[in-house]
């Protein structure tokens, strides 16, 4: 997220630790039976992971609160204290957390713990000189989640109190309106208000179910996504969504991925996997038939649905799910090829970001990791290629050095969202392993069977990921084009419902979203209704507009535009939508 605050005259990575030790005794002392874990600070915060002998209530962290307040005013000093391991495990004997870590300290390893009043940490530090350079009006505990020791699912459920801690307080209520906008934003609340989409636990986590007015969404992303993919060479494949599993033996998801795929289903005693990835299909069409270089590049695109095992600890909204649809592509092409494809690939996916209202974009060049397979000459054009893309671009990058895959170099995308976090969306990355597992060759010109580069490309990531990316971006206020309703009809009184059909009838004919409200509801319900709905244009309809045949759009903003012929309407959202505007 953004910078909310200004510069800070002390180190707030050490006011948020200290803040957490501090929440950490007002815990103990309203629950002494309380098993303590670990307190870290975190961005903007921090937080403290407790086994307490019942659950909390969000009324508890008032009483924690005040309790820290109280703490605070004390002025007790933050002290650091060397310890010997005997001691250490006397100081922590009940304290079943702590003697854990202890146990994986090295046996030479120096042992620190951290006092402040009447609470002892194990800790490394550090913190501050006392309690009192905690402004009181400078935190708020925020939230309690359940969280597994160690983040398996396995081990205990602790509850976590999170908290945020600033120096100032005016920095703290900048912190405090982002996480109000934020919640404003929330992709699942958002999802549920506007009739999008809904996931359901007791059919299958992680399975999202697109409602009529989010799949209109979907579509319109899909239908842009093909026209542009068949303006720049691509062509569409569609494959299966489970496999043999001697094609993930080969591409090696078996021996690296198995823990997050889904189990296999066996049928003629043969074992078939639902797809993780889409590549070894697209590999199966390539090697269907021979290829000579005058075949090539091949530009494979597919809106391929995917299912990937993720733990339920994990799964988020639209953010982390189980079963997905990547907009994926493979680019198959000669050496002599790779520079221009690369070049043509690495433009269209920042015109595809930037065509969603994506504008400040940075750029990642991840290269080649220690472990990795594919001749050191390949490896050092590619990454030089990829180079050479970003910054015929004029695009900023960061290098991340040894960050590839071990089968190829990358470029990665990430937007900056109108919230201020960065998303990685689109992903260029080389792959010199499957066209060697999988014998991929083509004819080259001297008459000698080669192996061709292969090149995975993703721009949004997946719909449903990036559908809720989008959902927060916007508020839910989608751009014209993409709106599920573009346009409410409303008319001012039931006389006016048939001008209200005929409208409405050739809107959509003219191919505009377009809804009659024609409920027993007075008009400012209806229009408030709309709004509610985040619909683009409200037509309110009335006699002048019965009797002139016009129409009179309100904006979703609360503006008004003159009032318009139908035809003359029709033209104005339709030339909005072109445009791709929000308004």
């Amino acid at each position: 997220m953004p910078n909310l605050h200004n510069e800070s005259s002390v180190d707030l990575a050490v006011l948020r630790h200290s803040t957490a030790h501090v929440m950490a005794e007002a815990v103990t002392q309203i629950f002494p039976q309380a098993k303590v874990a670990i307190g870290p600070a975190i961005e903007d915060g921090f937080y403290y992971d407790f086994d307490l002998p019942r659950p909390l209530k969000p009324e508890d962290l008032e009483e924690i609160s005040a309790r820290m307040g109280q703490i605070i005013a004390r002025k007790s000093p933050f002290t650091r204290r060397v310890v010997s391991r005997q001691e250490a495990l006397s100081l922590f004997a009940d304290q079943p957390y702590k003697l854990e870590i202890l146990g994986e300290l090295p046996e030479d390893g120096e042992i620190t713990v951290y006092n402040q009043g009447g609470f002892t940490d194990l800790c490394r530090g550090p913190h501050l000189s006392d309690t009192a350079q905690i402004n009181p009006g400078a935190f708020k505990l925020l939230k309690i989640a359940g969280a597994y020791w160690r983040g398996d699912e396995k081990r205990p459920m602790l509850q976590r109190i999170y908290g945020a801690a600033f120096e100032r307080p005016e920095d703290l209520q900048r912190h405090l309106d982002y996480l109000e906008e934020m919640e404003k934003r929330d992709h699942r609340r958002l999802g549920t208000q506007l009739d999008l989409f809904s996931l359901h636990e007791e059919a299958g986590p992680g399975l999202v179910y697109w409602h009529p007015r989010g799949a209109r969404i979907r579509g319109a992303i899909e239908n842009f996504w093909r026209e542009e993919h068949y303006k720049n060479g691509y062509e569409m494949v569609y494959t299966p969504h489970i496999g043999k599993s001697w094609l993930w033996e080969t591409s090696g998801h078996l021996d690296f991925y198995a823990e997050n795929m889904y189990p296999p289903m066996e049928m003629d005693k043969t074992r078939y996997y639902p797809k993780p990835m889409n590549c070894p299909f697209h590999i199966m069409i390539y090697n269907n038939s021979k290829h000579s270089y005058r075949d090539l590049p091949c530009r494979w695109a597919e809106l391929g649905t995917v299912y990937r095992y993720e733990k339920s600890g994990v799964l988020h909204g639209l953010f982390r799910v189980r079963g997905f649809t990547q907009d994926d592509a493979h680019i198959i092409c000669t050496p002599a090829q790779m520079r221009d494809e690369i070049f043509r690939v690495l433009r269209f996916s920042l015109y595809m970001l930037r065509s969603f209202g994506f504008t400040d974009i940075a750029a990642y060049l991840s290269t080649r990791p220690e472990k990795s397979v594919g001749e050191d000459e390949k490896w050092e054009t590619a990454q030089e290629i990829l180079r050479a893309a970003l910054e015929e671009e004029n695009l900023p990058y960061e290098v991340d050095e040894g960050g590839g895959a071990f089968y190829g170099p990358k470029i990665d995308l990430k937007i900056r969202d109108a919230m201020g976090r960065f998303w990685q969306l689109s992903t260029v990355q080389f792959d010199f392993n499957e066209p060697e597992l999988f014998s991929m060759t083509f004819v080259d010109q001297d008459g000698q069977e080669k192996r061709p580069f292969m090149v995975h490309r993703a721009l949004l990531g997946s719909l449903e990921r990036f559908f809720g990316i989008l959902i927060e971006h916007y508020g839910g206020a989608f751009p014209v084009w993409l709106a599920p309703v573009q346009a409410a009809i409303i008319p001012v009184a039931p006389a006016f419902t048939d001008y209200a059909r005929e409208v409405e009838k050739q809107f959509q004919e003219a191919g505009i979203r377009a809804l009659l409200d024609d409920s027993d509801q007075r008009m400012n319900a209806k229009i408030r209704n709309a709004q509610e709905q985040k619909i683009p244009y409200m037509l309110v309809l009335g006699d002048r507009e019965r009797g002139s045949r016009t129409v009179s759009l309100r904006l979703r903003t609360g503006e008004k535009t003159p009032g318009f012929s139908l035809e003359e309407g029709i033209d104005y959202i339709r030339r909005k939508s072109a445009a791709k505007e929000n308004l």
